[in-house]
């Protein structure tokens, strides 16, 4: 689904998310439309470029970012699930 900004909710698929330093997300597509995050605590995410943001989350949260992997290294989070537009 081809957007010109960000489109929240209405997601029609997820993949289960492991935090690992080299391995990225095996979505539908190389980047994300919105991460679930299930716990709280900081969630260190990798973007298309390489760059690393850590974000801190609350239990529940969807943040609403483009990445291609969720760090080991820092993130304490479990529950994570990538959301995609497809």
């Amino acid at each position: 689904m081809a957007t010109n900004g960000p489109v929240y909710g209405n997601y029609n698929k997820a993949v289960e998310v492991t935090k690992s330093d080299t391995v990225n997300i095996p979505g539908p597509r190389p980047l994300t439309d919105a991460l679930y995050v299930g716990t709280a605590g900081v969630v260190a995410c990798v973007f298309q470029d390489g760059s690393v943001v850590n974000f801190t989350a609350v239990a529940g949260a969807i943040l609403p970012v483009a990445i291609k992997r969720v760090n080991s290294a820092n993130t304490v989070p479990t529950l994570m699930v990538a959301l995609y537009h497809v």
